[in-house]
């Protein structure tokens, strides 16, 4: 085990001693290829990391010592055609097994990753190639990321290699002829290429309501923030697998498929599905015999309109769910097929998971659980004091400047006005908006810009969701604000019906009269649109800010 070479204690009595005594050791040069990967590898080869497969019958299981010398051989490859510490390479490999490979060699030599989604356009590319002085892309071999990229190249300066993995490309550089050519063994850089906890591992694109989207920079020491994300919240057992659903793109990579997973000595299940059937995706879950599994709340709200009861789900001992809020009636609902419960966990791809539900108390269906011990967690109103009991506020981390939490991202990439401003103050504001029970508990409300302000009323997307689910009509339903002259601001629901519902204006007064007996009646939605699908991020997250932009968009152009 390598968790005692990093934590005081692993073992608590109780959420209260967590909280008190979780207290993370950290290396001045903690490299997680070196001091995880081949640490893990030199204890014993035979221990697997990686179980990977995907819709095309093909499957690969790796172990420490394969996952070692793959990225060994990807570090001297990146290191001949002039990869070296501080450079960034930016990498578009959905979930390829070559993702883990690349990224520990990168981390090895101490060059800067930033992962990247399938579904970037080219102003996407050359934005983020520019804005970070990419040198070198690592990009799966699919059509439509090969013409992005190649249509972006000639606008980006800095990138002197784009590189495919998968099948040979013509102008490519080929990854897998690559790493024959290369030696397995690679040595600890020394000098002034050697890495400390404080360079720079990782950079995420994350997107603010307004502007251009933000580089925030994670250290080297940020995947030990992430034991608490695996261990004491996921639950993973050492050579047991466990799933996360998510692309390599995203930061809930970081969270599920590599840190702290690995730190644990957990095998990871990858399933690199071409696109997301719930009837696949639970047909791998029985199949594999995982044990712990984490996906977002819309991935278990569509698996749940498949025959869950069919699949043998047994062997899972720990659900978890994170990327938005889950809706209660989703829980109760995978209760009944399981008889587990669902653990939510809330965080931004600023940092590690900063609540959840813990192992010590009993979940509060609909809340995010307590705060974790890595950081101080206080809500806060408009004027940066601390609300009370039952008041909602904005979910703020404590104290940044002087004690940076393990985990917490370390600033704004090229950006130190930024990081000033936003991040090295009194605090570091999530824009998140929550309120706190007696016992201790946090429930999430919203984003600021999505709590609906109407007739002196603020009312919290989350709770009309939940409310929605509850009616046997609705897949899925995202709350907004939509422009009103008298109210300033009403409530609309925009729906996804199941397939055996029609939209009808009776269905309409059906679902707004169900609200008003599940919830405060003045949070009933006014009105319902009804769609084929909400718009989504790649990690699943409802896009509420652009069907919020689209009806301001829509009154102004009628009042035109």
């Amino acid at each position: 085990m390598l968790l005692d070479r990093f934590l005081s204690r692993i073992e608590f009595d109780s959420y209260e001693d967590f909280k008190k005594n979780y207290k993370v050791n950290v290396p001045e040069d903690f490299n997680f290829g070196f001091d995880i990967v081949d640490e893990w590898a030199k204890q014993d080869e035979n221990k697997k990391a990686l179980v990977w497969c995907n819709d095309h019958d093909e499957e690969k299981v790796f172990t420490f010592k394969d996952i070692s010398c793959l990225s060994n051989k990807a570090a001297n490859y990146f290191k001949s055609i002039g990869i070296k510490k501080g450079d960034v390479v930016m990498m578009i490999l959905r979930r390829r097994w070559e993702y883990w490979v690349c990224a520990v060699a990168l981390h090895k030599l101490g060059a800067t990753l930033i992962p990247g989604t399938l579904q970037f356009v080219k102003k996407d590319i050359v934005y983020r190639a520019n804005a970070a002085k990419v040198r070198a892309f690592v990009c799966v071999n699919d059509d439509y990321v090969v013409h992005q990229v190649e249509s972006a190249l000639p606008d980006c300066p800095t990138v002197e290699h784009h590189i495919v993995v998968g099948e040979k490309r013509d102008g490519w550089e080929f990854l897998e002829d690559e790493l024959e050519k290369q030696s397995d063994v690679f040595e600890r850089p020394s000098g002034d290429q050697a890495t400390t906890k404080d360079d720079i591992m990782l950079v995420y694109f994350t997107s603010g309501t307004t502007g251009m989207p933000k580089m925030v920079q994670h250290s080297f020491a940020h995947p030990l923030g992430h034991i608490v994300t695996a261990k004491y919240w996921h639950q993973v057992q050492e050579n047991k697998l466990h799933m996360s659903v998510t692309d390599s793109g995203w930061a809930k990579f970081g969270w599920g498929k590599i840190y702290g997973q690995w730190i644990c000595g957990a095998v990871i299940f990858a399933y690199d599905m071409d696109k997301f059937v719930p009837a696949k995706l639970l047909e791998k879950m029985s199949q594999y015999k995982l044990t712990t599994f984490c996906a977002p709340p819309t991935m278990y709200r569509f698996m749940l309109l498949e025959d869950v009861a069919s699949y043998d789900l047994s062997s899972i001992q720990h659900w978890t769910t994170a990327g938005e809020p889950l809706n209660p009636e989703v829980n109760n609902k995978w209760f009944r097929y399981t008889g587990h419960n669902i653990y939510q966990g809330f965080g931004q791809s600023e940092g590690s998971v900063l609540m959840a539900d813990f192992q010590w108390d009993d979940i509060k269906i609909g809340s995010t659980g307590k705060p974790s011990p890595l950081y101080d967690i206080k809500l806060l109103d408009d004027e940066g004091n601390e609300v009370g009991i039952g008041e909602e506020g904005s979910i703020c981390v404590m104290d940044v400047k002087n004690n940076p939490p393990v985990g917490l991202f370390t600033g704004y990439y090229h950006n130190p006005e930024m990081t000033e401003e936003l991040l090295l103050g009194k605090y570091y504001n999530t824009c998140d908006m929550a309120w706190q029970d007696s016992e201790g508990y946090y429930w999430f409300v919203g984003r600021n810009d999505d709590v609906i302000k109407c007739s002196g009323y603020r009312i919290g997307p989350f709770e009309v969701e939940s409310a929605m689910l509850e009616h046997d009509a609705v897949v899925e339903c995202a709350i907004t604000g939509a422009p009103d002259p008298v109210r300033g601001q009403v409530v609309k629901a925009t729906v996804v019906l199941k397939k055996n519902y029609q939209p009808s204006p009776e269905l309409i007064k059906e679902l707004q009269d169900h609200v008003k007996k599940s919830t405060a009646p003045y949070k009933y939605p006014r009105i319902i649109e009804f769609v084929d699908e909400l718009p989504k991020t790649i990690g699943g997250k409802i896009k509420r800010a652009q069907i919020r932009h689209e009806d301001e968009e829509a009154v102004r152009v009628r009042d035109e």
